[in-house]
């Protein structure tokens, strides 16, 4: 009987959990690419052509230079504005303010409780209208259907402002406990935008200037070039960069085989944040994220080109003759007379 080492077995299991953690579900497509012909020269496959391509472009030289240089900075937000909608159905006008009063004052109380005070807290309403039923009349040979009015439904929105995403989490749950559980979204803002805005125009000014002397120390004289300039810039909410994707297995080929019925799931769409990378970026300030962050961003193009040479112009020399006669008499004097040219 052969013995099997079971602590060599929770070892493997251990080793395949621990390496799979970091993985994550949405990229499973891409698991059937061999490692190995990826390693192998001239066996690779080009799972990423825009790489390959950028890797492999030709360069074509030039006497207009181009300065281009991006920035981006990753900015923690300074509050947050977290919008749930509530719903709320009554027999009457006074009873379905009444029950919408009462869950609201129940979700101010929980959170005055986890420091979020009122003045962090405002409602916006959004509709209040009668809900009506349709009365059936039956008469000897007819039916009269009208609609009567039933009830009431108010819709409001409450928004609740923080400063530290660990206290939403005390907001989903005192929201729920008042049968709150529609959240709309969650905004992001930022006091200092401009000195954001500030410290990568200063970072980009040092680029500039480190690719100026760059082109000076190649020979080129920069006060011989004319430049154009184009700028922007920019600012992205994570609500911008959540994409989808579904995690599932297909359907057992075995079940097929035994003839067994087949049901089917519904698959399950999962999101996750994604935000901008920075291979196209010179600058990249706070580039280690671990929570979703406003990215904010700002390009800068220069192009140079050489100013067109004066033409020097050549000095006209002009030749001025002065024509003049003699006249002389007979008794022998001379007389000097001025020769007219203009006509």
């Amino acid at each position: 009987m052969k013995t099997i080492n079971l602590g060599l077995v929770l070892l493997l299991i251990s080793s395949i959990t621990i390496s799979a953690q970091h993985r994550g579900n949405y990229n499973e497509i891409t698991s059937d690419i061999s490692r190995q012909n990826i390693l192998s020269s001239g066996n690779a496959k080009i799972y990423n052509p825009a790489v390959q391509q950028q890797i492999n472009q030709t360069l074509y030289p030039s006497n207009v230079l181009t300065v281009d240089v991006k920035a981006l900075q990753n900015a923690s937000a300074t509050t947050y504005t977290a919008i749930f909608n509530l719903s709320q159905m009554g027999p009457s006008a006074e009873k379905t303010n009444q029950l919408m009063k009462e869950r609201i004052d129940s979700i101010k109380y929980r959170l005055n409780a986890k420091g979020i005070t009122q003045k962090n807290i405002a409602i916006d309403v959004i509709s209040f209208i009668p809900i009506y039923e349709v009365e059936v009349t039956k008469k000897l040979f007819s039916k009269t259907y009208t609609e009567v009015p039933k009830g009431f439904e108010l819709q409001q929105n409450i928004h609740i402002q923080f400063t530290k995403t660990n206290q939403f989490e005390s907001i989903l749950e005192a929201c729920a406990q008042s049968e709150v559980y529609n959240l709309v979204k969650v905004d992001y803002y930022i006091d200092n935008i401009q000195e954001v805005y500030k410290n990568l125009q200063d970072e980009l000014l040092k680029l500039i200037d480190e690719k100026k002397n760059y082109y000076q120390a190649l020979g080129f004289d920069m006060a011989t070039y004319d430049v154009a300039i184009a700028d922007d810039k920019y600012c992205y909410f994570p609500k911008d960069f959540y994409q989808s994707y579904q995690a599932y297995n297909s359907v057992s080929v075995e079940a097929l085989d035994k003839n067994k019925g087949i049901t089917t799931a519904k698959k399950q769409t999962s999101y996750y944040y994604q935000p901008l990378t920075y291979e196209n970026y010179d600058v990249v300030i706070n580039p280690s994220i671990l929570e979703p962050v406003v990215q904010i961003g700002m390009n800068i193009k220069l192009v140079f080109t050489p100013k067109p040479k004066e033409k020097k112009e050549t000095p006209k020399v002009e030749t001025k003759i002065d024509h003049k006669y003699y006249v002389i008499s007979p008794n022998g004097t001379i007389d000097v007379k001025e020769l007219n040219t203009k006509k």
